[in-house]
């Protein structure tokens, strides 16, 4: 079976374009000609959002290897915002895209793998097993340990998935902890991309890099950098690049020689 990590890059490779889009749809920025279809309630709202979404993807599919719902700006419209994130992850993914799940997860034990049921792997329900989301990739904190990011690693392996461990990421306080020097002298992120590496040995594909793989923001160009040859087999998501102030030679630096080694930049 195809390694995921190798799945992107295969679709990657196949339509030259390193991108993701990002669906983070907010309901005022849908055109009135979709909006004024449904009523203004939370039905219509995840029926406006969904159709809004269909639009997009339709567009790209073609073009663009995947997308990245963020689903907080689904909860936020309560079950049936729910239900518009499911079915345009399905909708994607019947279109032949990556869906990379933006839900930043992180808790310990049978919480964390409660989530990593609900996206990656399947819910028991008697002698039966649903899968729920199904997505492709979802990103994790790895901010409380091992615990957090366990039961991700291992529902990957089992079910062929992937996850993007948060490292560096593109906010501007992110700093705050994350640059913070451990006794070892290394900062907090040096110390977790390390661990990413540890953590993906198991599942590095054909292309020499993990399904375990990062997200490391092109606002920070330097760490970036720094992270990339400190962990020569996770693959990158880079967010930060546009509104946020990272350009397109700040991430320049995730890629190798061939072009591989980060995954997409969002917008």
């Amino acid at each position: 079976m195809e390694n995921m990590i190798d799945k992107l890059i295969n679709k990657i490779k196949e339509m030259n374009n390193p991108t993701v889009m990002g669906l983070d749809p907010r309901y005022e920025m849908i055109p009135d000609c979709i909006k004024d279809k449904y009523e203004k309630n939370l039905e219509g709202v995840s029926k406006a959002i969904v159709e809004f979404n269909k639009a997009l993807i339709d567009k790209v599919y073609d073009i663009i290897p995947a997308v990245k719902p963020q689903i907080a700006f689904y909860e936020m419209f309560g079950i049936e915002g729910i239900k518009a994130f499911k079915e345009t992850c399905e909708y994607a993914r019947h279109k032949g895209m990556i869906v990379i799940a933006d839900i930043k997860r992180g808790d310990i034990g049978s919480t964390a793998a409660g989530y990593s049921n609900a996206y990656l792997g399947r819910t028991k329900i008697g002698e039966n097993e649903e899968s729920i989301f199904d997505v492709d990739f979802i990103t994790v904190n790895p901010y409380m340990g091992i615990d957090s990011v366990k039961p991700f690693i291992e529902d990957a392996k089992k079910y062929n998935k992937g996850i993007f461990i948060l490292v560096k990421t593109s906010n501007p306080s992110s700093g705050e902890l994350q640059d913070l020097k451990l006794e070892n002298g290394k900062e907090v992120y040096m110390q977790v991309a390390e661990l990413v590496e540890k953590w993906g040995e198991e599942l590095v594909g054909e292309y020499g890099y993990s399904s375990i793989a990062a997200v490391v923001g092109a606002t920070y160009p330097e760490q970036l950098k720094q992270i990339r040859k400190a962990a020569p087999h996770t693959y990158f998501l880079i967010p930060g690049y546009g509104a946020q102030g990272g350009k397109a030679e700040d991430i320049a630096l995730g890629f190798d020689e061939k072009g591989l080694r980060r995954n997409c930049k969002c917008f």
